[in-house]
C-alpha cells in the first residue's frame, strides 16, 4: 500500500466561505492569488499544492496518480466547501464532486480537462486537440522533459502567456519538475476508467455546478463543458470573454465576477 504524501497548502484571502482551490498541472498554490484578491474578502482559499508541485513533496510514483492526489486532496475537504479547480484540478473537483457530494456547497470547474466527456460526445475534437498536443507527449515519451514542458506550457498559455526564456528559471524548474505527472492520467482523463461519467455515478453531483471556460480557448475545451452541462444534475456555464485556458491566472477579475454572481444565486443553506 502507497504512504500517504502530505500536501502543502497555502490560505489565501479572509472571508467567510471557505473554498478548496485546486491548481492545473505545472502550477502551483500560489497562482490563486489574483483571484483571491478579485474576490474583495468573500472567500478564504484553502489551496494545496499538487505532489511534485509547489512546495509539496515529489509524487513517490507509487500506486495510481489520480487516486494518490483525489486522496490526498480529500484531506483537506474537511467540512462541505465550495470548490473551484482549474484544469487538471477541475478533474480533481469533478471526482470530490461525485464520490463525497455531503462535503461539497458548490463547485466551479474551470475548463476541466476530463477528454473523456468529448471522446464521447465530439470525438473529431480529441483527435485535432491530440494531434496539436503530440510534440509535447513525444517529448514526455523520449525523456526530454524540459522541451515537454515548455511545449505543454506554450500549448495551454498560447501567445498570450509569457515566452519560455522570458520566465524566471524557478518558475521553469517548477514547470519541468511537475510535468511527468501528465502521462500518468492519460488513461482516467481520456477513457473515464474511474467511470466517472456513468449516469448513475455523475448524478451523486447534485450540487450547483458552474462551467467556465475562456472565450478564447481551444474548441475541445467548449465540447467538454457543454457535455458536462447535460450530464450534471444542476449545472450552468458562462464564458469569460478574452480569456484563454488560463482565465483563472490571466483575467482574474472577470473569472472572480461570474463567480461571485454564482454564489449570489446559490440557496441560502449553500
Amino acid at each position: 500500500m502507497a504512504v500517504a504524501q502530505n500536501l502543502h497548502v497555502t490560505q489565501l484571502g479572509q472571508g467567510d466561505r471557505p473554498v478548496l482551490a485546486l491548481h492545473c498541472t505545472i502550477a502551483h498554490s500560489g497562482v490563486w492569488a489574483g483571484l483571491a484578491a478579485a474576490m474583495k474578502g468573500q472567500a478564504s482559499f484553502i489551496a494545496p499544492d499538487m505532489l511534485s508541485h509547489g512546495r509539496s513533496p515529489d509524487w513517490d510514483r507509487q500506486g495510481d496518480l489520480y487516486d494518490r492526489l483525489t486522496e490526498a486532496t480529500l484531506e483537506h475537504l474537511t467540512e462541505p466547501m465550495d470548490l473551484i479547480g482549474h484544469s487538471f484540478g477541475a478533474a480533481i473537483a469533478l471526482r470530490l464532486a461525485v464520490e463525497h457530494p455531503t462535503l461539497v456547497r458548490s463547485v466551479v470547474l474551470i475548463e476541466p480537462v476530463y477528454f473523456a466527456v468529448a471522446q464521447q460526445d465530439a470525438p473529431d475534437l480529441v483527435a485535432e486537440y491530440a494531434h496539436v498536443a503530440q510534440p509535447c507527449m513525444d517529448a514526455l515519451a523520449s525523456g526530454d522533459e524540459p522541451l515537454a514542458a515548455r511545449l505543454f506550457n506554450r500549448l495551454w498559455a498560447g501567445d498570450r502567456g509569457p515566452r519560455w526564456s522570458d520566465m524566471p528559471e524557478t518558475a521553469r524548474a517548477g514547470m519541468v519538475r511537475g510535468i511527468h505527472l501528465v502521462s500518468e492520467v492519460e488513461n482516467e482523463l481520456i477513457m473515464d476508467s474511474k467511470g466517472l461519467l456513468r449516469p448513475e455515478r455523475i448524478a451523486h453531483a447534485n450540487m450547483p455546478v458552474l462551467l467556465l471556460h475562456g472565450a478564447l480557448t481551444h474548441p475541445v475545451m467548449v465540447a467538454i463543458n457543454s457535455g458536462l452541462k447535460s450530464r450534471l444534475p444542476m449545472a450552468e456555464s458562462a464564458v469569460i470573454e478574452g480569456a484563454g485556458h488560463m482565465a483563472p491566472i490571466s483575467h482574474p477579475t472577470e473569472t472572480g465576477a461570474l463567480i461571485e454572481a454564482f454564489w449570489n444565486r446559490l440557496p441560502a443553506t449553500a
